[in-house]
């Protein structure tokens, strides 16, 4: 057996020979080995060479506490901190409502994309901060005089088979009764108006606003109804309980802690652009509680950028701004220097982006955000990790290279709040998915994210196509959490902080894979598999 000095001198940790690249070796007692192994982040992300997470591979660290331990807590702007380190993206075929309501429920934040008229944008902010968390997310109203032939079109496009009836056809009118399918499954004039056929009010169980939403629940499944319109003392409709959304919940891993702004409501981002008219967009969102903007720009290191954050932050100081898209130090020196608040990184990166392709622009982003990071942290801004997210290994990347939070697109685009409707292709149950960059998009209006709106031909940077069925992100998302907190107790970082302190000593180590190493590290050999995430 080695003696004490001998086992002490073992375990001593050195960075010998670091400077250069070369590994340290030792020798002790009869044991020789590798005393420092692989390369420090500065090592590896200094060579010239851009790398994607795929390239980069972390060797495990110390274990020493149990992965539920670890605290992902993070700030996404400099004001502003969330549980979750994941955000939406702010694309046309990802981020609506429906989706900041979920990311916000489960701990992160959503960002309402800007390919929409400003009245359509504030509507959908209005509804992330009317919403209660336990109701509906998008209950579908309807006034006295719509026809059951309305009901049929939305049971057809969204699946839903009751609508809740209210003087104004809209949330917050009195409420005046309740319409399902057994009111008008059997009547065979579908020009019928709802008043008519509907199960009135009076007759209704419905919920207290003031109640807590246990409360609720228990009179919802005490009533052995499949409804609970909830009104305030008015008898005004604040929103609706399902006993499918009671099931659903018991089906889901627990949320967690919400997201939630300084007035107990939903935290909610939005996208706008640099043009004149995006001024008095901003306007409006601020007053409707927008917690934080991003400016939508594949490439944001430009002199509209620069001029909109300076103008947001002396005309709307209590906005958060986030700057972007970039990927190098020189880009982010200039925003930050403008009054960002928060960084995007990421240029050519996404699933459905072809700007590196088209344009010849862009980096890797595991060297992307490396690099930005260690720009942007001397400022104290946070930055964003957009792009290149297929799974929770690559959040785990990311955070550890720096980013502050993660934006996923094609993650979340097909999932169950992603907006558009289901519809099957070749049998398979798909939603469509397209980038901000494709000439769909762009006939939309997004061209102007990629300063083109004046131009006579648009070339696209960005397809369009279809996703499989993902199910919910209320779901989705605390499994990725998991399996980030997972990586994280694999490398012996047992938060953020404790994660940037061991990559800036260059204590966590890592190397690049070749293709044959990334091959073997997924599944291979096999003569038929299912891949089942969770």
């Amino acid at each position: 057996p080695a003696s004490r000095a001998a086992t002490e001198h073992l375990l001593t940790y050195t960075m010998t020979g670091l400077s250069n690249g070369h590994v340290s070796k030792r020798k002790a007692g009869d044991i020789a080995f590798d005393e420092v192994d692989g390369y420090s982040a500065a090592q590896l992300f200094g060579q010239g060479v851009c790398y994607t997470y795929d390239d980069v591979i972390f060797h495990p660290g110390f274990i020493n506490f149990p992965a539920t331990d670890v605290d992902l807590t993070t700030k996404l702007t400099r004001n502003i901190s969330i549980r979750t380190p994941i955000v939406s993206s702010p694309m046309d075929t990802v981020t609506e409502s429906d989706m900041a309501i979920a990311m916000a429920s489960v701990g992160g934040a959503g960002f309402l994309h800007y390919n929409m008229t400003q009245d359509e944008q504030v509507a959908h902010l209005k509804a992330v901060k009317a919403h209660r968390l336990g109701y509906v997310t998008r209950t579908e109203v309807r006034g006295p005089d719509a026809t059951l032939a309305e009901c049929d079109a939305l049971a057809t496009s969204r699946g839903f088979t009751s609508v809740v009836v209210t003087d104004t056809g809209i949330i917050g009118g009195k409420l005046l009764g309740l319409v399902s399918s057994r009111d008008g499954d059997l009547v065979m004039d579908r020009s019928a108006k709802l008043k008519d056929v509907m199960t009135k009010a009076a007759d209704l169980v419905t919920g207290k606003a003031s109640d807590a939403i246990e409360k609720l629940e228990d009179a919802l499944l005490a009533s052995k109804k499949g409804k609970l319109p909830v009104v305030n003392d008015k008898g005004e409709l604040v929103g609706l309980m399902t006993r499918a959304s009671i099931k659903m919940k018991k089906l889901l891993p627990p949320p967690g802690a919400p997201s939630l702004d300084k007035k107990g409501r939903l935290l909610c981002g939005a996208a706008i652009g640099t043009r004149p008219a995006d001024k008095d967009r901003a306007k409006a969102l601020v007053a409707e509680g927008l917690d934080m903007v991003i400016l939508d720009s594949s490439q944001g290191d430009s002199v509209y950028q620069i001029e909109m954050i300076k103008w947001l932050k002396d005309n709307l100081p209590e906005l958060d701004v986030i700057g972007g898209n970039v990927v190098t130090q020189v880009q982010a020196k200039r925003l930050i220097e403008a009054g960002a608040d928060g960084l995007r990184v990421g240029m050519g990166s996404g699933s459905i982006c072809t700007t590196q392709e088209v344009c010849a622009v862009g980096r890797g982003q595991a060297t992307a955000v490396y690099k930005c990071a260690n720009l942007a942290a001397q400022f104290g801004v946070p930055i964003i990790a957009d792009g290149g997210i297929q799974n929770s290994g690559h959040i785990t990347k990311a955070l550890t290279l720096g980013a502050s939070v993660a934006m996923c697109g094609s993650m979340f685009a097909g999932t169950t709040e992603a907006p558009g409707e289901y519809f099957y292709d070749n049998g398979v149950r798909v939603k469509k998915y397209r980038g901000m960059g494709s000439l769909d998009a762009m006939a939309k209006g997004s061209d102007t994210r990629y300063l083109s709106e004046s131009g006579h031909l648009k070339v696209a940077q960005g397809v369009s196509g279809t996703v499989k069925d993902k199910g919910p992100v209320m779901k989705m998302v605390p499994y990725l959490t998991h399996g980030v907190k997972q990586g994280f107790q694999d490398m012996g970082a047992k938060s953020m902080e404790h994660a940037t302190e061991l990559r800036n000593e260059g204590s966590m180590r890592m190397e690049t894979r070749t293709g044959a190493a990334q091959k073997e590290g997924g599944v291979h050999d096999m003569h038929s598999y299912k891949k089942v995430a969770w």
